[in-house]
């Protein structure tokens, strides 16, 4: 794709525009950790929900979308819509509660709920091994993503690229280290208004270029016949997955509705919450803007922001079909179809997507390094302008394994399979420690060592291929299950945690009664929360929220408008009971 001057003066007023408020921000980044990674604690539910959107919105994502529509057609997007019910969880019942922790990072939370030396090692080995090997992994991706996008785009080879990614990596690292968090929400959100625009631009000009939306599902029909006589199944446009195509097996569909949502770490859709999903919740204001950022999160997430990205990718498997990277469709769509006019700024909203990732994840990773294993070991009593310059080398320490990893890493959506394959089993407990006060932090480390190895062993030694749907479900269904069985032994086999550091805890968030009956009769000056069930229910009409706003939106762009209102209608209804239900018991507490 030729860009032109006016194209790269576009480019550089962008990049002008993001270092201009790195450097507006960079005094006050500097006087405190609070203020470097949690921006004060002050952030509107707006601002810290939208940096969350930025976030996951990655050059990676519409890239690993079109493969998945490729491959399985718009269905195949339940790899990750499944976490919806994730997402809801975090929402109603953890998003309080993690505000009223109070701590600056999910993994100094180990030392709030456990206590000892089995604390401090949990504490160090996450810190470790999410802050620098699972931050890797996740900051490869990115780079990949954006390294296919440059070679197409520009016309490089991969390793030119990767120069040019380097390049990025630094003047966001720059951003990052220069203003902190309150800098990096800001950034996110001009960077959020600037792709957004063009991706909805990218998917109108796709449209329009295969002959409008009837056209476009008369040539997808004609490709499902196509593939009906090659013995595939389902059609393109279904937005349910034929369960018993080759792609979704039974038993795989079950792994995603049943299991997966709640049994794996993802990054942004941890169970209960965690990492830059996490850290945005604690600079949140208070309790409500923690609760409503979250809310807002996972409904532009997972309900707006995917439709443009699927009519790119169903544009792209009439305009390119056959492509030995589908992936790649959706940029090929770009270099071919968009106006010259427009170039400029769908470059700019590419390098959005990428830096907006890139920044949290750089200022996330450190803060773990820094603040739950520097200082928290090695360095304990320094200032906080030396931890503040800490975090920044720490930032260049990630920067470099980031690049690594992008050296062997070929496919993102495989590398997303692999993220939930080690993570697996770890969700239970991940949920339950805010609600059990048996659980302790061998429990936690025992877990996550359990399912990395299981799952690593699984595909090596058990020859499973995680890219076969049907081996991929069998993976997550041992892992889970062995993993599961090694968490509870050891959390029987162990002592807990000392009464008074449990009524501590206790004291401190309030979890509800369940659970912690025998803790809440040592504190019986302490009101847990008592709206369990009502949270529930509350999660039970958020997912009915997004997944009608989903596919309403979706049967509306189809032109099916009989089976798009109803679903609006149904999304309107779930809103209309949280609202009155919250409105009712309080924002901002549920304690009765």
């Amino acid at each position: 794709m030729r860009l032109s001057s006016v194209d790269w003066l576009v480019v550089a007023a962008y990049f002008a525009l993001n270092l201009g408020i790195g450097l507006y921000y960079k005094r006050r980044a500097g006087k405190s950790l609070s203020e470097y990674f949690l921006s004060s604690r002050d952030a509107p539910w707006w601002l810290a929900g939208t940096s969350m959107v930025a976030t996951t919105f990655a050059a990676d994502t519409p890239l690993a979308v079109t493969g998945m529509v490729a491959h399985n057609g718009i269905a195949g997007n339940w790899l990750w819509w499944n976490m919806v019910a994730s997402g809801m969880l975090t929402v109603f019942l953890y998003a309080r509660l993690w505000r009223r922790a109070g701590v600056t990072t999910d993994i100094e939370f180990a030392e709030l709920r456990y206590s000892g030396k089995p604390a401090a090692v949990l504490r160090g080995f996450r810190a470790v091994y999410l802050g620098v090997v699972m931050n890797a992994l996740i900051l490869g991706w990115v780079n990949l993503a954006m390294v296919k996008i440059l070679t197409l785009i520009l016309g490089v080879t991969r390793n030119q690229a990767l120069l040019v990614v380097l390049g990025l990596i630094v003047v966001t690292s720059l951003i990052s280290t220069l203003a902190g968090l309150r800098g990096v929400l800001w950034v996110d959100l001009v960077q959020f208004t600037i792709k957004m625009g063009m991706v909805i631009v990218l998917a109108v000009v796709a449209v329009n270029a295969v002959g409008g939306i009837t056209a476009m599902k008369t040539q997808l029909l004609a490709i499902d016949q196509a593939r009906a006589a090659g013995g595939g199944h389902g059609s393109v446009l279904s937005f349910v997955p034929d369960v018993g195509s080759a792609w979704m097996p039974m038993i795989t569909f079950f792994v995603f509705i049943g299991v997966s949502w709640w049994a794996s770490w993802y990054p942004g859709a941890e169970p209960g919450g965690g990492g830059y999903i996490a850290q945005r919740m604690f600079s949140a204001k208070n309790e409500k803007h923690s609760l409503l950022a979250t809310l807002w999160f996972n409904v532009a997430h997972y309900a707006i922001r995917p439709w443009p990205w699927i009519l790119v990718a169903l544009c792209s498997l009439i305009l390119f079909p056959h492509l030995a990277d589908p992936e790649t469709g959706y940029v090929r769509v770009m270099i071919t179809y968009l106006p010259p006019s427009l170039r400029g700024l769908m470059v700019a909203a590419f390098a959005a997507a990428y830096m907006s990732t890139i920044a949290t994840q750089l200022n996330w990773g450190a803060s773990y390094l820094v603040n739950d294993f520097y200082k928290r070991f090695l360095k304990p009593a320094e200032s906080d302008r030396h931890y503040v310059t800490a975090s920044r080398l720490a930032t260049v320490l990630l920067t470099i394994a980031s690049v690594i990893a992008t050296r062997y890493m070929t496919s993102i959506a495989g590398a997303w399979k692999l993220l939930l394959l080690t993570g697996a089993g770890t969700g239970a407990v991940l949920l339950f420690r805010w609600y059990w006060w048996r659980i302790n932090a061998w429990s936690e480390l025992s877990a996550t060592i359990a399912a990395f190895v299981i799952s690593i062993a699984l595909q090596t030694l058990g020859g499973l291929d995680s890219d076969q749907p049907r081996d991929f479900a069998i993976i997550m269904l041992i892992t889970v299950g062995l993993t599961s069985i090694v968490w509870l032994t050891v959390t029987f086999l162990t002592r807990p945690e000392s009464d008074a550091t449990l009524v501590a805890f206790f004291r401190r968030t309030h979890p509800g009664i369940l659970g912690w009956r025998r803790i809440a009769a040592l504190a019986p000056d302490v009101r847990p929360d008592a709206g369990g069930a009502r949270n529930l229910i509350d999660w039970i009409a958020g997912c009915a929220l997004v997944y009608g706003i989903l596919f309403g939106v979706g049967k509306l762009l189809l032109h099916e408008a009989g089976a798009g209102i109803p679903l609006l209608m149904m999304a309107a209804v779930a809103g209309a009971v949280i609202y009155a239900d919250l409105s009712r018991r309080g924002w901002e507490t549920v304690r009765e």
